[in-house]
């Protein structure tokens, strides 16, 4: 069996249960990625103590939204990659926080370069078979013996199964390191597991409604049930075990939900997701946004009014009457809405400025525009890697008559989106018109010689 060959099995079985896929599967596929300020934020919230405990706080460790309903997180690098569908189907911050504890378990632990190694290890073991197997087919066809020849297949395709069967292990035991990790961190952070035990049900339960008959050994991950009793009696060792997550972040974390299922599975599924609170802020929250997405803006703009009469504190209601405005084509209101945001959001919200910068920009004013420009650029400077920013920072240097930086933020929205070629073109484009050695002319050089990784 090829070493390539391996590989791709060793895929097939890398995501059988959530958590941890490993950084190779990750680099064969393009993930979706959500951005969002709301959410953002609050799992920024989860985590910050979680990566603190596990002394990663000062590692730049990112947290990655990913567009993809079904229930899963893993990490690759330095990031940890969150599906909206665990977002969504998480009743409690506690199971995101718990899965982040887990995640987190993984990049302390150091799992991913030892997980590397072991596929090097298997990949090798792998060739080695298929070389003896290879030599003795060899040995059988030269003295006419089917026997040895047969025997030869059969000695490829078993150290092959034994190469495969120990990397599997291999990650079944980091796994429960890595679960065994995540109590560790809850405890010094005074939070239950029990949003863990309630993450691993809900697997178990799903596993027996399909009917599945699971081979322990051709997994990657133990099974739920295993798992539940491993982590179950841990768990309730802990004087936290019934602490319940505070009313507030409840609320805020039901609110996260309302926007993911409106903006990823259409109108109908907040009020199958709230159905026992029909009337309650976070089903009226979604409600209000799917009317918005619907194309009712006057509708949404009353609704979204209603919700910041209850919570005018709320950054994100502000955001959200901001979208609807533009909608409405009132700009100014809706820079004015986010003006409000950026004031009462806490930190210095990127995503936000950006917003307010692309209200500025739809005035058509031209010293609204210039100031766009000057938000769009703060924000982007942080949030780097928002490409869709970059399309509204150039049309505003557009617009206000500067096109070598309007060429050099469209060169910057084509490299942050992988397309490379494009990006240089308008680096080129850029750098014709900046004075050699300014910042702009070395950023656009920057870009000219990016080689991409192989």
């Amino acid at each position: 069996m090829s070493s390539s060959r391996f590989a791709a099995l060793f895929l097939a079985c890398a995501h059988v249960f959530v958590f941890a896929a490993p950084p190779v599967a990750v680099a064969q596929q393009r993930v979706a990625i959500v951005r969002d300020a709301e959410i953002e934020a609050l799992v920024t919230e989860y985590a910050r103590p979680i990566l603190k405990a596990a002394g990663l706080s000062r590692s730049g460790i990112d947290i990655v939204l990913v567009n993809n309903r079904s229930f899963n997180a893993f990490v690759a690098g330095r990031r940890i990659f969150i599906h909206t569908g665990t977002l969504m189907e998480a009743e409690s911050p506690n199971e995101i926080i718990g899965i982040i504890a887990h995640e987190a378990g993984h990049i302390a632990g150091g799992h991913q370069e030892r997980l590397r190694q072991q596929i090097a290890r298997a990949q090798t073991m792998a060739i080695v078979a298929a070389l003896v197997g290879l030599g003795a087919g060899v040995a059988g066809a030269a003295s006419k013996s089917g026997d040895l020849a047969q025997a030869g297949v059969g000695i490829a395709a078993g150290g092959a199964e034994i190469a495969r069967r120990g990397l599997l292990s291999y990650q079944r035991s980091e796994e429960a390191t890595a679960d065994r990790t995540a109590i560790d961190y809850l405890n010094k952070t005074g939070q239950s597991a029990k949003g863990m035990l309630t993450t691993f049900q809900r697997l178990a339960g799903g596993m027996a409604l399909a009917g599945v008959n699971v081979d322990p050994y051709q997994v990657s991950h133990p099974l739920p049930r295993e798992r539940i009793a491993n982590l179950e009696e841990q768990a309730r060792k802990s004087p936290y075990f019934d602490r319940k997550d505070p009313p507030e972040l409840q609320l805020r974390h039901d609110m996260m939900r309302a926007k993911v299922a409106a903006y990823t599975e259409g109108a109908q599924a907040v009020p199958r997701l709230f159905r026992k609170d029909p009337n309650g802020i976070p089903a009226r929250y979604g409600n209000a946004i799917s009317t918005y997405l619907t194309g009712n803006p006057r509708d949404a703009l009353k609704k979204a009014d209603a919700l910041i009469s209850s919570m005018p504190r709320n950054p994100y209601l502000q955001e959200l009457r901001g979208d609807v405005l533009i909608k409405l084509n009132r700009a100014e209101e809706a820079a004015n809405a986010y003006a409000k945001a950026i004031a009462l959001a806490p930190g210095t919200p990127g995503l936000l400025q950006v917003g307010y910068g692309q209200a500025l920009l739809a005035t058509g004013k031209p010293t609204l525009v210039k100031k766009a420009a000057s938000e769009l650029a703060t924000g982007l400077s942080r949030e780097p890697e928002f490409a869709n920013g970059y399309r509204y920072l150039a049309q505003a240097y557009g617009q206000s008559g500067d096109i070598a930086a309007a060429d050099l933020a469209t060169a910057e929205g084509h490299f942050h989106s992988g397309q490379y070629r494009d990006a240089k073109i308008f680096a080129m484009r850029a750098q014709q018109k900046m004075k050699r050695g300014s910042p702009g002319w070395l950023r656009a050089q920057d870009i000219v010689q990016y080689k991409q990784p192989r």
